[in-house]
């Protein structure tokens, strides 16, 4: 008898690897995951129109600089498996110190019944990125580094929050017997919103609201995109440095602007400035994956009514951090701190308050991003999930 769960050449002989070339094939590309989770209580459907819009380059500013080809795993007329090959122009400039840079490549969606079937539409990735000139890949990558970067390795027994990715426990093993080895980890961080900080956090953000030169203000919506470039502006500015880091182009705002224009709040999202120039932002979102989850990927029949009228005034457990960013120039500095400590501060007790939140989580956060992490130590949270990136030479 063969295990199912580990690789074995004869399991493989009745798979076929397909391109996705066609409407339907992207429909069934879709609707794969909702039948290998269907039995996980930890997975949260997504909207399926959202799903299609990844994938579709009409609909993803990320394609103006990217390439993808989608594969499918057929056996006996039924999809068993998935996964993207791609190639990220900006990603291939950048230093190879950073991750990316030249001959690199990425692979990510990847979604599979068994190892056999995985490691066929692993090959068939690592064929299309080989004869695309890739010398490296990384993977999983869904697809840009801003969307669903990494394979989740720590805390597959909790569901994940707004835009993160939930992955079955087998699949590190299958990767890591294909020869990839990890080379980043991103951490997200588990906070009682509830409790008030540590006195020595408490007196650095006192200190901060006693100097007349720092302000931390609200986002104002009705000016959605001149606020999205001011935080564009200063994150493409923070995060140059990071591990991974490629920069985001207008194309991408534009369509992310529309994504998550419908939960952003004034007061969940905050800028830091100081004599008057803008230095620092935090983005905060209400865990929308609490109100999806019910909807079984579908808007349909009455979905939308219920998402809509959840969205006006969003009452949630979780509070999400996916991006918070200090001008480099401070980033060494003790203000950097304390503007970030400040943000924070007054974004939990509006999440407190005015949405019903008791529980935070903060990113993903770079391993090695020690201003950060110590951060997220100081306010006392703690490591929840752990997402692992891996690579191989070609």
């Amino acid at each position: 008898m063969i295990d199912a769960g580990v690789y074995s050449p004869r399991m493989s002989a009745s798979v076929q690897i397909v391109p996705v070339a066609t409407n339907r094939q992207r429909k069934a590309f879709v609707d794969l995951p909702f039948r290998l989770y269907r039995d996980d209580p930890n997975w949260v459907p997504p909207l399926k129109g959202e799903a299609l819009g990844l994938i579709t380059p009409e609909k993803n500013g990320w394609f103006s600089h990217a390439e993808a080809q989608l594969f499918l795993a057929m056996r006996g007329g039924q999809v068993v498996g998935r996964i993207s090959a791609h190639i990220d122009t900006l990603a291939q400039k950048m230093p190879a110190e950073q991750g990316f840079g030249p001959g690199s490549g990425q692979w990510g969606l990847m979604e599979a019944e068994d190892e056999a079937t995985f490691r066929l539409l692993l090959d068939r990735a690592e064929t299309w990125l080989r004869d695309h000139g890739v010398t490296r890949a990384l993977g999983p990558i869904s697809m840009s580094i801003w969307e669903e970067p990494g394979l989740l390795v720590a805390g597959n027994d909790h569901p994940p929050t707004v835009m993160m990715g939930h992955h079955k426990a087998e699949y590190r093993g299958w990767v890591e017997r294909a020869g990839y080895r990890p080379v980043k980890q991103l951490l997200t961080y588990d906070l009682d919103i509830t409790q008030e900080f540590p006195p020595l956090v408490r007196r650095i953000i006192r200190s901060g609201e006693k100097n007349p030169s720092i302000v931390i203000r609200e986002v104002d919506k009705s000016k959605f995109f001149e606020e999205a470039h001011i935080i564009l502006e200063i994150l493409n500015d923070a995060w140059s440095d990071n591990w991974g880091f490629v920069p985001l182009t207008e194309p991408e705002i534009a369509d992310v602007g529309v994504k998550l224009k419908p939960i952003v709040f004034n007061d969940l999202i905050r800028i830091a400035e100081v004599d008057g120039r803008p230095v620092a932002f935090m983005i905060t979102l209400p865990d929308l994956n609490e109100a999806i989850a019910p909807l079984k990927g579908s808007l349909l029949p009455f979905g939308w009514a219920k998402l809509l009228l959840w969205l006006r005034r969003p009452q949630v457990r979780t509070m999400r951090v996916p991006l918070m960013g200090v001008r480099k120039e401070l980033q060494s500095s003790r203000l950097a701190g304390q503007l970030a400590f400040m943000m924070i501060e007054a974004i939990r007790l509006a999440a407190i308050t005015r949405y019903g939140a008791s529980r935070g989580e903060i990113g993903w956060v770079l391993d090695d991003n020690q201003g950060m992490n110590s951060i997220a130590t100081a306010i006392e949270s703690r490591v929840n999930k752990v997402y692992q990136v891996y690579e191989k030479a070609l």
